[in-house]
């Protein structure tokens, strides 16, 4: 794992992004050399600031499969969805370098290099993958990691291993503790003749991680302090999580955990940097969907032949757990919530046809980006909730608060990183990411959850 600006990325990520990016500038000169067969062409071509064009395609086409999420933590790994993936990030790619022509001529390549370019992309891309998921699969790249314990918390890391097996770890066995509870199949409990320190030497742990339900019984902290003097890391449950899967595991959070870890302040001091970054991106985006904003509103104003509202108000829980008014496209029928407050199901008999629409392809969250403006809300955060949801859920779901230290956003972490919740557990689980945002928030956390939001938008992830 590397740490970029606080938030975790996987080291196979950054390799994989530095060989695409190798091959994205190399795909330029490629189809130079398959479009001019002359040496005195292509040397013409390559002496005419060939390096920046390369540059700007390479910028271009990896913006675009970011956008698609083929550099997420967990890698695609079934070929079919990452085929439809390419073909999406690879036609977005081309509009965007076509439309970059128009603006900035000096970087027209011509279309036969262009086209040229864009197959040698795509086909090299197809096998750097292929190759670098079989790599990622193999044992000998995949860190070795030993578990302390064997109760609840050691139980969390045996399903995280069946939810993850294309992550880069190997889970090589969990040793008890004395006195606790073995919930783990007896087959992967490790019976131990020796020290802890030996065994990891002896059987290569790369990693220790400390699953204990109760640190207070026979803690192993000087055959710890061993290993770690040799090499071996050791991290305690919540940081394995952490650095895994992009969360915070609730079921395993103490409050020193929060007290003493790094992060959680970043966020909650506002910088004028995060203001100017969110009045920037909603500006330009407003300007940019400012037509598509004027043919929804005229659409739901002609639904209902101008008798229902084209926008609503709702109360959601801000900042410091104030209350403000959230403005969208009214996508359901006015007498929605006549029965009470609840939640969006799947084929919700609440929405309207154009509601369905503007729903999935969310923009009926445009008109939030006067409340980004306003200050209410921020352009990434946390989702807005509900006061009569927020109530329960701060009694109910422990450390639910901390994610109103900082504005609501239109998108979020947990947005793009877990379904729409429709129930209690999925809150919680949501709750994971947006504390995970607080914990780690940066900049650069925020350009990549932006980049991020425009494959849940094309492909409909979440919506409801």
């Amino acid at each position: 794992m590397v740490r970029v600006f606080r938030h975790y990325i996987p080291s196979s990520i950054i390799w994989l992004i530095l060989i695409e990016t190798v091959l994205l500038f190399a795909s330029v000169y490629i189809g130079v050399e398959f479009r001019f067969s002359n040496p005195t062409e292509q040397i013409a071509i390559v002496e005419s600031d060939l390096w920046i064009k390369a540059l700007s395609f390479t910028v271009i086409m990896g913006g675009s499969l970011t956008a698609m999420g083929l550099y997420q933590r967990n890698l695609i790994s079934d070929f079919a969805s990452m085929m439809i993936r390419l073909f999406v990030g690879f036609g977005i790619g081309f509009a965007l370098i076509t439309f970059a022509f128009y603006i900035f001529p000096e970087l027209f390549l011509g279309r036969g290099i262009i086209g040229f370019a864009l197959v040698s992309a795509f086909f090299s891309i197809i096998l750097s993958r292929t190759f670098f998921l079989k790599l990622l699969n193999s044992e000998n790249y995949k860190n070795r990691i030993l578990v302390i314990g064997s109760g609840r918390h050691a139980c969390q890391v045996e399903e995280l291993r069946h939810k993850c097996n294309d992550n880069g770890f190997e889970i090589i066995g969990y040793l008890p503790m004395n006195d606790c509870d073995v919930l783990i199949d007896q087959s992967k409990v490790i019976e131990l003749n020796t020290s802890i320190t030996d065994y990891a030497l002896e059987n290569g742990i790369d990693e220790i991680v400390i699953a204990v339900d109760d640190r207070r019984k026979k803690f192993p902290a000087t055959d710890l302090l061993n290993c770690k003097m040799e090499g071996i890391y050791v991290r305690d449950l919540v940081s394995f999580f952490e650095r895994i899967t992009g969360h915070l595991q609730l079921d395993a959070m103490h409050p020193s955990a929060l007290i003493f870890s790094t992060g959680f302040s970043h966020a909650v001091l506002q910088s004028n940097s995060k203001r100017f970054f969110d009045i920037f991106i909603s500006a330009i985006i407003l300007i940019i969907a400012s037509p598509i904003m004027i043919v929804t509103a005229a659409a739901i104003y002609l639904s209902s032949f101008g008798r229902d509202p084209v926008f609503y108000r709702q109360v959601r829980v801000g900042l410091d757990n104030e209350p403000y008014a959230v403005l969208k496209f009214r996508s359901m029928k006015t007498d929605a919530e006549k029965d009470g407050a609840q939640y969006a199901q799947k084929k919700d008999s609440r929405v309207t046809k154009i509601g369905s629409f503007i729903r999935t392809t969310r923009i009926d969250e445009l008109p939030q980006l006067f409340n980004v403006l306003k200050g209410d809300m921020s352009f990434v955060g946390p989702r807005p909730e509900r006061p009569e949801f927020v109530s329960g859920y701060n009694d109910r779901i422990s450390h639910y608060s901390l994610r109103h230290k900082v504005k609501p956003g239109i998108t979020g972490w947990a947005q793009i990183c877990y379904p729409y919740g429709e129930s209690e557990e999925d809150t919680k689980q949501k709750l994971q990411y947006d504390l995970y945002y607080v914990k780690n928030y940066s900049l650069f956390l925020d350009f990549t959850i932006i980049f991020q939001t425009l494959q849940v938008v094309l492909f409909g992830k979440g919506a409801r």
